[in-house]
């Protein structure tokens, strides 16, 4: 690459992230309903066409900050797991990364909100959005893979009724694990998801005083629900 190739290039990404982080600022501000890239245009002194140029249209600016919402809570669960010794055990481990991501949620609302709170109007998430958005949820199946290959699962049972949806969750899921784990690790996430969405959008509110005593009673409830000890 040259001198001048390389100089473009730092421009463009730096003008890319100048756009990103105006929109988060909009949508913190609007919410994500007055999102447009002519708003955002206005606002960094550009000409709309020129916007235009690094994301066509609303719905690909969206892409890129769900895409780096996704990336960002992934990669604060990836860190909890890591930074933890991987002696404490599974649930300790569990539970780490749990807290991690209700730290995450609290510290950005605005970015958990574009992921896991109401559906934005007339946007269609695209294939692209999957990969980070399953960060977390490979950080937690990995846990309880690694107790089914060492000591094993520990108190799972499942209905003759939901064997059959449990199998498909299973080969969709993770396919080494057996069908009984794929269904409560499905209601783990969303029971997970759920106690953040509950404390960050004030539900707790005069109800649950010591959130994180709280929350972290239920994460462990949450790992021995799939099977951890």
């Amino acid at each position: 690459m040259t001198t001048a190739q390389g100089a473009r290039a730092r421009a463009r990404r730096e003008v890319t992230a100048a756009i990103k982080d105006e929109a988060r600022r909009r949508l913190a501000a609007e919410g994500t309903g007055k999102l447009s890239l002519r708003a955002v245009a206005r606002e960094l002194g550009m000409v709309s066409s020129a916007v235009y140029r690094y994301f066509p249209s609303r719905d690909d600016l969206l892409t890129a900050l769900i895409i780096d919402a996704y990336d960002s809570i992934g990669e604060c669960a990836e860190r909890a797991r890591d930074d933890t010794a991987a002696d404490a055990g599974p649930v300790a481990r569990w539970v780490a990364v749990c807290m991690a991501v209700r730290g995450w949620a609290l510290a950005h609302p605005h970015e958990y909100a574009l992921i896991y709170g109401s559906p934005v109007p007339g946007y269609a998430a695209p294939r692209t959005t999957v990969p980070p958005a399953s960060r977390v949820g490979v950080v937690l199946i990995g846990f309880v893979r690694d107790a089914h290959r060492g000591p094993g699962l520990v108190g799972l049972g499942l209905p003759a009724e939901l064997r059959p949806e449990a199998e498909r969750l299973a080969a969709d899921l993770a396919p080494d694990l057996p069908p009984e784990a794929a269904v409560a690790l499905a209601a783990a996430w969303a029971q997970l998801f759920g106690l953040v969405s509950f404390e960050l959008f004030g539900q707790f509110n005069r109800f649950v005083e010591d959130r994180e005593t709280f929350f972290g009673h239920a994460a462990t409830g949450l790992a021995h629900s799939v099977g951890l000890r």
